[in-house]
């Protein structure tokens, strides 16, 4: 499957110090340890509707993990899927009178192109469903072969993944069996299915339905996958196991996460699945979680479309700590276009405030569990402090400067937030 165009990232001197994230499985900031490759996995859309905030948040966040540990001067192998094959996709499908994958087709080229307008790095592999089905079914017979997988005995097909089996399950989430059983329900799990042995086994491979897609499946039983063997299988086929972080929103921690790391760890014998699972927080609208099935998106497609700079957008949403939750609001997108307009005039003085220390400090705030409300208020000071010199014309002429890098200090400060922030202040 198709990414999307990377954009150029200004080369900063020096490099950044090593990357601290908050782990969930942990429940405490800890420091990544990447080789010289960096690896992350984070799970991607199902491709049933255009991006709203609450993706960007998420995808903006481990673009962030992506930026710092490229200034660290790591290599990084970012691996991000789609879930071109699910039962919100046919749902709206069926809902609209449209093919199935003429939807999702567009609706992920609209996300390629909101991602490419907030300029989020792609993806190195960028893998939908449909082509991993092949090595899915391959994973699910190798479960079922080991005996820890099982058929339902109800003549469907579907086949379950046996947790009984499953030494340290529930170590990713940390939740009691009680609050996973109500997770489970509402989020996409059968926990009250006749037939399966536990109640929080989830499902491997659905048997082919009437009206729904299916291709050739393990032990030769038609259908199409479950949706946490389709991440578990992805990621052993790009990264492999013990990569550095596992990404995605909050509602992920249970049960995709903690399910594709009983599938993998299952597959591979070998334990973590992930170094860390990170997660971010949710963006809300009118008090509510923003989600499809609440029907109250705000899109960044039509904010795009109403002409708002999309540097807002991604600023606005960095405004706040990746790991809270938060608000979009009206006031939040002004007071970004405006610190957006300030930063500008400030990058494009001839002289500014030493660049030296602001670059020093972002590095600092960004290194420290993604801290952007610190970073931008670095930011801030040093505009002010500039464009106060600017009118006051107390700024050091050129012919006095004494460091050449220093004296330059609105490119640098206009390259570092580009490259460490991913927003663009040049014209």
């Amino acid at each position: 499957m198709l990414s999307w165009p990377a954009p150029l990232l200004p080369t900063l001197p020096g490099a950044g110090p090593a990357l601290r994230l908050f782990d969930t499985a942990r429940g405490e900031v800890v420091e990544t340890t990447p080789g010289r490759t960096a690896r992350m996995y984070v799970c991607g859309i199902t491709p049933y509707d255009a991006t709203h905030l609450g993706h960007a948040a998420t995808y903006l966040a481990f673009d962030l993990v992506n930026r710092v540990w490229r200034d660290a001067r790591h290599a990084v192998h970012y691996v991000q899927n789609v879930t071109d094959v699910d039962d919100p996709l046919f749902e709206r499908a069926d809902r609209d009178g449209e093919d199935w994958i003429v939807l999702g087709m567009r609706e992920t080229a609209l996300f390629r192109e909101d991602m490419t307008a907030l300029r989020v790095l792609p993806p190195e592999d960028y893998v939908g469903a449909v082509e991993a089905i092949p090595r899915i079914v391959a994973h699910v017979e190798s479960l079922w072969d080991a005996g820890l997988a099982y058929p339902l005995d109800d003549g469907t097909g579907d086949v379950y993944h046996d947790v009984a089996q499953a030494p340290g399950f529930g170590a990713e989430s940390g939740y009691d069996e009680a609050t996973m059983l109500r997770l489970s329900a509402e989020r996409g799990g059968d926990p009250d299915r006749p037939g399966k042995r536990n109640r929080l086994d989830p499902l491997l491979w659905r048997g082919a339905r009437d009206g729904e897609p299916s291709w050739p499946g393990p032990r030769g039983v038609a259908g199409r996958p479950g949706w946490h063997i389709e991440c578990a299988t992805i990621a052993l086929d790009t990264i492999g196991t013990g990569f550095d972080v596992q990404g995605g929103g909050s509602d992920l921690v249970f049960p995709h996460h903690e399910y594709s790391a009983v599938h993998a760890e299952a597959l591979t014998a070998t334990k973590p699945f992930a170094q860390a699972y990170v997660h971010a927080a949710m963006i809300g609208l009118d008090g509510e979680k923003m989600s499809k099935s609440r029907g109250n998106l705000v899109f960044v497609s039509r904010l795009r479309g109403e002409g708002v700079d999309p540097m807002g957008i991604r600023l606005a949403l960095l405004s706040g700590h990746y790991r809270t939750d938060r608000a979009w609001t009206p006031d939040l997108l002004d007071t970004a276009l405006q610190r957006l307009d300030t930063w500008r005039r400030a990058v494009s003085l001839p002289l500014g405030a030493p660049a030296g220390p602001v670059l020093a400090a972002v590095r600092e705030r960004l290194a420290d569990d993604l801290d952007t409300p610190g970073a931008i208020a670095v930011v801030d000071a040093w505009a002010a402090a500039s464009l106060a010199e600017a009118r006051s014309g107390s700024g050091t002429p050129a012919a006095e400067a004494t460091d050449d890098w220093d004296e330059q200090s609105p490119a640098v400060v206009r390259d570092l937030v580009d490259s460490l922030l991913g927003i663009a202040l040049a014209p």
